[in-house]
């Protein structure tokens, strides 16, 4: 992952600690009523990816132990990792693309209703991502993959020359003698791996996308209120699909791209193909970016916009992240495909505590707080979901009473101890295991392996019942724990 030049450490820390009155006065333990959505307090759980679905996208019963754990640590909302509404293979994530999918979709709602004592309200995140092939040997991909065209013969001088010897002129060529010669898509299909992107539209089924894609997370959502859901999130955000198409970077000519008011059409669209699905009490909100931190991305107004067009379309809530595109990524390895949080926009979505002046706490504050009051002027009232590094009470409780934030979210303080919202409204403050943002859940996504937390994978590893890692050397799910 890409780390700031300056390398300044941080350290997070606990604050202060609320004593009996100040939580039963605190902004974040205050229940939250607007509209359809209605929570016991103002905490959150965001969407986190877990790698322990089948291949095929079922449910196990890892995945039903880790939402279970978090569920024992009663926070007023879990998001379910992001879920793919098409039925197509996408290795060990979740699947909503078919019925099939619904039975072990139930039993995860069941455990969370059970394990949270009915106090959590349970989201799903619904995603569609476009193709993406991992990085092609060199040689082979000149030699096979890549299409002569005239352009490439012009360009190097090989007018009339024999296919063979074209190819094999361009495999003696170095990667900087080879970029003017081919196209830019070209050149990144070979040097990071070919990538579909929402511009492709001389591809049928990118072309169509805004006749598809509607249609396909009406269903998804159709599917996680006959599962028992709360709502879904619909995933606008990072690196995917809906998000392309609100980024500045969509250049569309059909009416879905360029100006600010077409690219926020689809993400309206499908808001709406959504709404008219499901029953009129099921929660629809959407997770997008506050920022995107590429260069070319859409702008702070921009997002202002779509924010206050989706408040005016009636979505439930407004959940902001940051950066994690593919724009910037790292150059992946030969045989690995490309991970949109490696480059400097996935270090703003998941900053550590080596960082910069700025530091990895509230980074995305200052931005969520410009975006929610364009909302407020405009009218309307939606809860905006603030996250990013809050991990104290300090911090979420300014959030909340300095106009930035309606609901704390917070992933990776949640994963290193799921009970710290418990535990600061039960007067546990002092016992709550404090992230400490070195990002090896990080890594261990990247990696593709299931995610855990060093705080606690290596804590009582023969504790009865414990389900360990597919290699046997971590534990799953934090260790439980029993308020005195």
């Amino acid at each position: 992952m890409w780390k700031p030049p300056e390398k300044i450490r941080w350290k997070p820390e606990p604050g202060h600690l609320p004593d009996a009155e100040e939580r039963a006065a605190a902004a974040l333990f205050s229940p939250l009523l607007s509209g359809r959505l209605a929570l016991r307090n103002r905490t959150w759980v965001p969407a986190m990816v877990p790698w322990r679905a089948t291949d095929n996208g079922h449910v196990t019963p890892e995945v039903l132990d880790w939402y279970g754990r978090f569920a024992r640590g009663r926070p007023a909302v879990i998001v379910v990792e992001a879920t793919g509404i098409r039925d197509v293979p996408s290795g060990p994530l979740l699947r909503i693309g078919h019925d099939r999918f619904l039975d072990g979709l139930e039993q995860l709602v069941d455990v969370v209703r059970r394990e949270s004592g009915g106090t959590t309200r349970l989201f799903i995140q619904l995603i569609d991502f476009l193709a993406i092939k991992r990085r092609p040997d060199r040689v082979k991909f000149l030699q096979r993959f890549l299409t002569v065209t005239p352009q490439h013969r012009q360009v190097l001088g090989m007018g009339d020359t024999d296919e063979a010897d074209v190819r094999q002129a361009m495999i003696a060529m170095t990667d900087s003698e080879l970029e003017p010669v081919l196209a830019a898509r070209e050149f990144e299909a070979l040097t990071k791996g070919y990538r579909e992107q929402v511009n492709d539209m001389h591809l049928d089924h990118i072309r169509d996308l805004p006749q598809v894609l509607p249609e396909l997370f009406a269903e998804a959502a159709s599917r996680a209120s006959r599962a028992g859901f709360d709502g879904v999130e619909l995933h606008y955000a990072h690196a995917y699909t809906m998000a392309s198409f609100l980024s500045a970077t969509n250049r569309r000519d059909d009416g879905y791209g360029g100006a600010a008011d077409a690219r926020v059409r689809l993400p309206l669209e499908v808001y709406e193909a959504v709404r008219k699905t499901v029953p009129d009490d099921f929660i629809v909100g959407s997770r997008f970016l506050a920022s995107e931190e590429v260069a070319g991305g859409s702008s702070l107004d921009d997002v202002c916009h779509f924010a206050t067009a989706f408040a005016r379309a009636g979505m439930d809530f407004l959940s902001l992240s940051r950066g994690g595109k593919f724009d910037d990524a790292k150059q992946p390895k030969v045989g690995a495909a490309a991970y949109p949080y490696t480059g400097p926009s996935g270090y703003e979505c998941m900053p550590q505590y080596i960082s910069d002046e700025k530091g990895p706490f509230g980074r995305n504050m200052a931005a969520t707080k410009t975006i929610r009051e364009a909302v407020r002027r405009a009218g309307f009232n939606t809860p905006v979901v603030a996250a990013g590094g809050i991990h104290n009470f300090d911090m979420a409780e300014a959030a909340l009473n300095d106009g930035t934030a309606d609901i704390i979210g917070a992933a990776r303080q949640a994963l290193a101890d799921p009970d710290w919202f418990r535990k600061l409204e039960t007067g546990h403050g002092g016992e709550i295991r404090l992230c400490e943002y070195t990002n090896y859940c990080e890594g261990l996504d990247q990696n593709h392996k299931q995610v855990t937390c060093k705080l606690w994978d290596r804590v009582q590893l023969d504790e009865p019942g414990v389900r360990k890692s597919s290699d046997g050397k971590r534990r799953l799910i934090a260790p439980d724990w029993t308020p005195e």
